[in-house]
């Protein structure tokens, strides 16, 4: 029985550390049929270690999202190793630490823009970078962290994820016309690189102990990759503009 990828492409970011939500995605993917790409920045060596640990040998590309030289040629590089894209995974941001842990009212706006820029106008300029090579349509996948609310030490990774929200809207309304989906996955916290670059992350993540329906454990970030999986598939042909939360249920709790 063949998987729910088979035949696709997909390019992949955000791959740091097995712990990564992005690693179990690229490692469903190729279990699914999927051939890879990944792209890495600032240090693409690590993720060329980390890929080592992939069912299947897969190429790496330096690419950082706020360069206009790497998105300008990063169609002509993937196009040489896949012929094209059907998938496109968006798992980056960034925030400055003096952004973040209680600083909200006195961050500098040099510091928000860096976090707006690499967190959310990111998913539109990878998107059109990866354009050219999605001539039969595809889908957009990008990972955010419930932006309806407020979070304890997130600051402006908050505002951040909002505009990543709408961005995705925007694209899902702009590119449907070539049927491309834009759609994004809430996961709920996970030990991550990321995770642990947020001062107080234990703070935050302590809310799912008390509130969350179904037991999560932050140590498995494998359902938030099942769910960037299942909307690269054809599973879901008509959703776009959507943001399914893989969150143990409790964005549907109020106390």
């Amino acid at each position: 029985m063949s998987g729910i990828l088979e035949g696709k492409r997909v390019l992949i970011t955000g791959v740091l550390m097995e712990s990564s939500i992005a690693f179990h995605a690229a490692k469903l993917a190729q279990e699914q049929g999927a051939e890879i790409i990944l792209t890495a920045f600032p240090r693409p060596t690590l993720t060329e270690r980390i890929a080592k640990k992939l069912p299947k040998p897969t190429k790496v590309i330096e690419l950082d999202v706020t360069n206009e030289e790497h998105l300008g040629r990063l169609a002509d590089v993937v196009g040489e190793e896949l012929g094209g894209l059907d998938g496109v995974v968006h798992s980056i941001g960034f925030a400055p630490q003096d952004a973040l842990g209680g600083n909200f009212l006195n961050t500098p706006f040099e510091s928000v823009a860096t976090a707006m820029h690499v967190s959310a106008y990111s998913l539109k300029s990878l998107t059109m970078a990866c354009l050219p090579l999605m001539q039969n349509g595809g889908s957009v996948v990008g990972l955010t962290f419930d932006a309806q609310y407020a979070w304890p030490q997130y600051d402006w990774m908050g505002p951040a994820k909002a505009a990543l929200e709408a961005t995705s809207r925007y694209m899902a309304r702009d590119l449907g016309k070539q049927n491309i989906r834009c759609n994004l996955v809430s996961a709920g916290p996970i030990g991550s690189m990321a995770a642990k670059s947020i001062p107080g992350f234990g703070e935050l993540a302590s809310v799912w102990d008390s509130r969350s329906p179904l037991e999560w454990d932050l140590k498995d970030p494998e359902p938030a990759g099942r769910g960037i999986v299942a909307l690269l598939s054809d599973w879901f042909p008509k959703t776009t503009g959507e943001i399914v939360h893989v969150d143990g249920g409790l964005h549907a709790i109020g106390a």
